[in-house]
């Protein structure tokens, strides 16, 4: 299975950050904590040098704690700021206030010699299509004020969102990048939602999904959907069509329906805490 998809709006989204990169102060990066690092996109670190930096660890409630303090340590040591958030339940979302004010210190103590006095940090939100920027945002401020959507594709234009007297963010459009160099990053992000499931094989990438969760975590499929082990892939869809009585015409298992629960089930979390990359691998 071949992944891209880079519509032109994201074209248009890549200009509009590289326009607004000198307002800003700091960029907030959000990853998923399923996959920190296939989740990143490289156009951040050319857009984003020279600034300050925070690294988001979004969804951590969906990925396994250990691997979770594992990355954060991992982004650490590569000289970023990083905390682990859950933006839906607002896990984390408190401390973020005062790792904006740490990761501008220089800058706030470069701009008190000038004596320039309160001028608030202006903060980019950048992330992939669905890793819940505009969650986030919302969840930061307390209130509603960036448009949410559990699909990629979201927030179309830039707003700024005044969260105080000290932070301002610049909300933008998530962005992927032209061109996957490793298809194994595409599958990925196929698998978290962040690539538009309309131009995917559901079945196919299904079928991935399970070939990973029974080599890394064996036991998870059985438990959930009453089956038994099966080592063939496309067995596993079939299996789960049964058990959840998904039919078609002359009661022939729907494993197109099957692929469709299971991949809703592990991007929701109703598979258990997941996590398909790990620092080690890298």
């Amino acid at each position: 299975m071949h992944f891209q998809w880079y519509p032109g709006h994201m074209t248009k989204a890549r200009r509009m950050m590289q326009e607004n990169i000198k307002l800003i102060d700091l960029i907030i990066e959000l990853v998923d904590a399923r996959v920190p690092l296939s989740s990143r996109n490289p156009d951040i670190d050319e857009l984003g040098k020279n600034k300050a930096r925070l690294i988001l660890l979004n969804k951590a409630d969906l990925a396994e704690d250990r691997r979770n303090d594992e990355w954060l340590e991992y982004f650490k040591e590569k000289g970023y700021s990083a905390v682990k958030v859950n933006s839906r339940k607002g896990g984390g979302i408190k401390s973020i206030q005062n790792v904006i004010q740490e990761a501008c210190k220089e800058k706030m103590e470069r701009d008190r010699k000038r004596g320039i006095l309160n001028r608030p940090v202006r903060a980019m939100v950048v992330g992939i299509p669905n890793v819940g920027k505009s969650t986030f945002i919302n969840s930061l401020a307390g209130k509603a004020c960036a448009k949410t959507g559990n699909k990629p594709g979201v927030t179309k234009g830039k707003q700024w969102i005044r969260l105080n007297k000290n932070v301002e963010l610049l909300d933008t459009p998530g962005i992927l990048w032209p061109k996957f160099e490793d298809q194994a990053v595409g599958l990925k992000l196929a698998f978290i939602g962040s690539i538009k499931d309309e131009i995917l094989q559901t079945e196919e990438l299904a079928s991935e999904l399970v070939d990973f969760i029974n080599r890394s975590y064996p036991g998870v499929l059985e438990e959930k959907y009453a089956i038994e082990h099966s080592d063939d892939k496309f067995e596993v869809l079939e299996k789960i069509a049964q058990s959840r009585h998904c039919l078609v015409r002359g009661n022939e298992f729907d494993t197109e329906k099957a692929a469709a629960i299971l991949l809703d089930d592990f991007r929701n979390g109703r598979l258990g805490r997941i996590t398909l990359e790990v620092p080690e691998a890298v």
